[in-house]
């Protein structure tokens, strides 16, 4: 924080304090003021009831000079409770004013303070840190990605040539199929005959079939 900051805030902040000391110290002021008032007030009310009851006693005396200086003094004292009585609205108006500015003071003070701390922190973080930082953040995500792939990779593992898998696998289907041609053909064995009991047919002769049969076979099995 510059110095010229640092006067601004703590100065604001000092003459905000003086203020608000100052307001509070008038508050009492006025408060000590309006209380002295009101037991003026009451002290003049109970002179202006004493003088009503002298010139009751002066009047039953037959005094009359006397009953009428006591309704006089009366008289004044009742002005002077009226005059005190004004003062007491001026003090309670002032009262209310200054509380009604102490309370704006303290609203002013506030807002200045958060402006204050707003226009500190945007100072602090400008739109190019934020620009550095997401790079920098967008960089490292990168570079994480990278490493799990690596990490994921098997070892060893190599590019394989697809058109020579494809050939491979075609030569290895074709011994495939060229050695189930030259297996040996053998037909399906027959259902056997019932023959009822007592009457078994003679035993057929048993025959070894030739080379051209078994060549006649093997070219059916192909042409199927």
């Amino acid at each position: 924080m510059s110095s010229n900051m640092f006067s601004r805030l703590f100065g604001a902040k000092s003459r905000d304090a003086a203020t608000t000391e100052t307001t509070l110290s008038t508050l009492e002021k006025l408060n000590e003021t309006l209380e002295m008032l009101e037991k003026k007030e009451q002290l003049l009310m109970k002179k202006a009831t004493a003088e009503v009851e002298k010139a009751k006693e002066f009047t039953r005396a037959k005094n009359k000079r006397a009953a009428i200086q006591c309704l006089k003094r009366k008289r004044l004292y009742e002005q002077q409770v009226e005059q005190v009585g004004n003062f007491q609205l001026r003090i309670h108006d002032q009262i209310i004013m200054l509380d009604s500015a102490k309370a704006t003071t303290e609203t002013v003070a506030a807002l200045r303070s958060g402006a204050s701390a707003m226009k500190a922190m945007q100072k602090a973080t400008n739109i190019d840190d934020v620009d550095k930082t997401m790079d920098e953040i967008n960089e490292q995500t990168d570079n994480l990605r990278q490493i799990q792939e690596a990490l994921a990779t098997p070892v060893g593992a190599t590019d394989f040539d697809e058109d020579e898998l494809e050939a491979e696998l075609e030569e290895l289907e074709g011994a495939e199929l060229e050695e189930q041609l030259l297996q040996p053909f053998t037909t399906a064995p027959t259902a056997p005959i019932h023959v009822p009991e007592g009457k078994l047919p003679a035993r057929p002769t048993p025959q070894k079939n030739s080379e051209e049969d078994e060549l006649a076979a093997l070219q059916a099995e192909m042409a199927l």
